[in-house]
């Protein structure tokens, strides 16, 4: 079977400075992929040059078998990858019925559509503030609405950088369970995170990263018992 998304020794920068090199791995249908490192090490700038916000200057990134490296952000969104960045970025003046039915689009090719009310199934913490504006909601709620809006454009690839950041224990897990209920529903799933607990409770394949590059790649079961790989990469 094709990857859904493989990503293919790219290249990335920011001005003059140099940040990915060489950066490859791929995303199957249905799996949860993560990217894992300190803070600077290029994870979400990987996922800004997939979804096209810091294009990549070498290399070739392919969805669902269409090459879209040089595709417009726009475009990459509406082929179905959703990007729920760390910075959240809801609408504050809005609702939270309103920061869901702003992004509401048809899906292609005759899909089935996210509804408010399977968003509301997921989330039902959601449902009880669905009048509440944005930007009065607490920080774990409105991450749990930037993953719902991001839902209700019908993504077949939700990209999460750094989910958990920031967040209380209890709301880490209760984010947590709902990223499940959505693998296991078959989305497929790109994760940025610090937090080891998390990563390796949720994905099927784990990346680390350090200066822009891939430098062990493995199963979370791999990763778990290696704590070589996990103090030369993940401590502080």
């Amino acid at each position: 079977m094709m990857p859904q998304l493989e990503v293919k020794e790219i290249h990335a920068s920011y001005d003059m400075s140099h940040v990915l090199f060489g950066v490859s791995f791929n995303v199957e249908p249905g799996q949860c992929v993560s990217l894992i490192g300190r803070n600077g090490v290029g994870k979400t700038t990987t996922m800004r040059s997939i979804i096209g916000l810091t294009p990549a200057q070498e290399g070739q990134i392919i969805f669902e078998g269409t090459d879209i490296t040089r595709f417009p952000t726009h475009k990459i969104a509406k082929l179905g990858i959703a990007f729920v960045p760390e910075e959240r970025h809801i609408f504050p003046e809005l609702s939270v019925w309103e920061n869901l039915d702003i992004a509401r689009r048809q899906p292609l090719n005759g899909g089935t559509a996210w509804s408010e009310e399977e968003v509301y199934e997921l989330f039902p913490d959601l449902e009880e503030i669905r009048e509440r504006l944005g930007g009065v909601l607490s920080g774990g709620q409105q991450q749990m609405l930037t993953v719902a809006r991001s839902l209700m454009g019908n993504p077949r690839l939700l990209i999460l950088d750094e989910p958990s950041e920031g967040l209380a224990p209890k709301v880490v897990e209760t984010l947590r369970e709902r990223i499940t209920r959505l693998k296991d529903g078959g989305m497929s799933i790109l994760l940025a995170e610090q937090n080891l607990k998390f990563v390796l409770s949720l994905s099927d394949y784990c990346h680390i990263m350090e200066k822009g590059q891939i430098k062990y790649s493995g199963s979370p079961q791999e990763l778990r018992k290696n704590s070589q790989i996990q103090q030369k990469y993940l401590t502080l």
